[in-house]
């Protein structure tokens, strides 16, 4: 059915919870569930994807029939039949074997041993106040949203982002006491 990019998931999944959507109307989700903290999405990438959604046929535009006040209506966006064919086929491999890690983090832990001992304590102790900050902008769009009132398919979008950087937080603190221990010799 062809090679799907994240901008283009998203794109399947607001159009179909929406049943149709513009390009503001995404836009405006994507910025309420706070999309731009963990992936990359421009308003670009938005229009972009669209038109390849188009291009593969999973989704088809309707031009508005009338004009309603002084601008033009915006051209609306729906899934096809093969368009929910993907999403259905595209969460269930998400769902069941997608394992995604920011590799530079691990390429920075793999490469911990050729700063100083406290460069790196310092480092990570910096991490730490940066996963507390994301933390805290995660749970402030979950909060404004309606927290627990949401259905589970928004609540989670929240719930394992705050779940993965608490996880994160308890392996950066266990590392960081981990070093302070350690009477390895390292290269300064």
């Amino acid at each position: 059915m062809g090679i799907i990019s994240n901008v283009e998931f998203m794109l399947l999944q607001l159009i179909a919870e929406c049943g149709q959507a513009s390009g503001y109307d995404i836009k405006k989700l994507v910025d309420q569930r706070g999309y731009r903290e963990w992936t990359n999405i421009g308003t670009t990438s938005i229009y972009a994807g669209l038109k390849k959604l188009g291009d593969k046929g999973w989704i088809v535009s309707e031009e508005p029939h009338r004009k309603s006040g002084k601008g033009p209506l915006p051209v609306c966006f729906s899934l096809t039949d093969a368009g929910l064919a993907k999403l259905k086929a595209e969460t269930i491999s998400s769902l069941s074997a997608t394992r995604e890690r920011d590799s530079r983090f691990d390429l920075g832990l793999a490469a911990m041993a050729h700063i100083g001992k406290d460069e790196a304590i310092s480092a990570l102790r910096t991490r730490l106040d940066f996963l507390e900050q994301a933390s805290v902008k995660v749970r402030q769009k979950y909060e404004a949203q309606g927290s627990a009132h949401l259905p589970l398919h928004v609540r989670a979008l929240f719930l394992h982002p705050l779940s993965l950087i608490e996880s994160e937080q308890a392996f950066v603190a266990r590392l960081i006491n981990e070093l302070l221990e350690e009477s390895e010799i390292w290269k300064q």
